[in-house]
C-alpha cells in the first residue's frame, strides 16, 4: 500500500515539473501581432529631416558656498569631480571629521590635491561647515 502512494506521488510530482516546463516554454515569447499593441506603447511620432527641434536648458542648481580663505581650492580641487552642492548637502560635520573627509578624497578617491591645498580646504569646511559654525 506504501508503495502505491509512493508511486502515485512521484507521478504527480513528475507531472507537476513537466507542467511546469510545457507552460514556460509556451509563454517564453510566440506572441501574435494582435497581442502586441495591449503590450507596447505605440510608435513615436516620425520626425521630419528638415524641421527644427529644440531642447529646453536642463536648470542646474546653484549652489553658494561661503565666502573665505580656501574658497578657491574648493572650487578647483573639489569641483573636479563633484559639484560644490555635496559641501552643503552633508549634515554638519566635526572639524575632525571634515580632515577625514579630506583625506578619504585625497587617498582612496584619488583627488591629487597638493598637501599645501588640502590644509586650506579642510580649515576652510572646518570655519564654515561645523555644526557651531555653519550658516542656515
Amino acid at each position: 500500500m506504501k508503495r502505491w502512494w509512493l508511486i502515485v506521488f512521484v507521478l504527480g510530482l513528475t507531472g507537476s515539473v513537466v507542467a511546469s516546463v510545457v507552460y514556460s516554454e509556451f509563454k517564453k515569447g510566440n506572441y501574435t501581432s494582435s497581442q502586441m499593441g495591449s503590450l507596447l506603447q505605440p510608435a513615436p511620432r516620425d520626425f521630419l529631416p528638415d524641421s527644427y527641434y529644440q531642447v529646453a536648458a536642463y536648470p542646474v542648481p546653484v549652489t553658494e558656498l561661503s565666502r573665505g580663505d580656501g574658497l578657491q581650492e574648493v572650487q578647483i580641487y573639489c569641483n573636479s569631480c563633484h559639484s560644490p552642492r555635496y559641501i552643503t548637502m552633508q549634515p554638519p560635520l566635526p572639524a575632525a571629521s571634515w580632515a577625514t573627509e579630506v583625506k578619504k578624497m585625497n587617498e582612496t578617491f584619488g583627488a591629487k590635491i597638493p598637501a599645501e591645498s588640502a590644509q586650506k580646504i579642510i580649515l576652510y569646511l572646518q570655519a564654515h561647515y561645523t555644526p557651531e559654525k555653519r550658516e542656515p
